[in-house]
């Protein structure tokens, strides 16, 4: 009986949901509006990381971003992004920015 009792107590609105807590690893279906254009963040493994990897010091190691990027769901949407939007610091899909900037002349 105690049971019934706890259970009366639940609200009907108890759900949260993980997308808009940001839980890594839940994304919703994408749909083509602007807003969801970032919506493959929620999944980056960099976001659950020190972002100084992956913006280091001139002349600094990327070795550690990058082994990250290398076991990334999102790394393809990553460095599309990157290349889309010209960011010019840090390591986006794997790639540095001189590594970006080669890619981007060979196209």
């Amino acid at each position: 009986m105690a049971t019934s009792q706890y259970r009366s107590g639940v609200p009907e609105n108890w759900f949260v949901d993980p997308v808009d807590l940001g839980v890594p690893g839940v994304r919703r279906d994408i749909d083509s509006t602007e807003e969801n254009t970032l919506a493959w963040q929620t999944d980056a493994l960099c976001s659950q990381t020190d972002p100084e990897a992956f913006f280091p010091e001139k002349g600094g190691s990327t070795r550690d971003a990058k082994r990250i990027c290398t076991s990334c769901d999102v790394k393809s949407e990553c460095l599309e992004y990157a290349l889309q939007n010209d960011e010019r610091f840090g390591i986006w899909g794997g790639l540095s920015e001189r590594e970006r900037r080669k890619l981007k002349r060979r196209a």
